[in-house]
């Protein structure tokens, strides 16, 4: 199987919606975030390995002690995933941490503050 073939994203689709519904709802760890999203999941060809890019809305304290949790919690993911979904292997996790969401707000606020210093610098040329 080719990675981006269409059983491959058929199957990343499947994984990402069991994943972020078995971490919203079933997993009770303390230490995971109530914001937390499965941002993207890719499964290797061989239906070994997964990477599940999770983002965490909070500081780096919250997104440390999420991963961890979720780190640890990786058996009972991986069974319950093995009992909603058919495949002929369930994948191993790697949970990773993705800040592309944060750093599209962080880019969206510098760009906001340039265009109103811009519009106020031209205010005051005009007056």
């Amino acid at each position: 199987m080719r990675k981006n073939s269409i059983k491959n994203t058929r199957i990343n689709g499947e994984v990402q919606k069991e994943l972020s519904s078995i971490i919203r709802n079933e997993i009770k760890d303390p230490r995971i975030h109530p914001m937390t999203s499965v941002m993207a999941v890719e499964v290797a060809p061989d239906l070994k390995t997964c990477k599940a890019f999770i983002s965490v809305l909070g500081d780096k304290e919250a997104k440390a002690a999420t991963i961890k949790g979720l780190s640890s919690a990786e058996g009972y993911i991986r069974r319950q995933l093995a009992r909603t979904l058919n495949l002929r292997n369930t994948p191993e996790i790697r949970f990773i941490l993705d800040e592309s969401i944060e750093y599209g707000v962080t880019m969206s606020k510098l760009i906001d503050d340039v265009t109103r210093k811009d519009a106020s610098a031209r205010e005051e040329e005009e007056e």
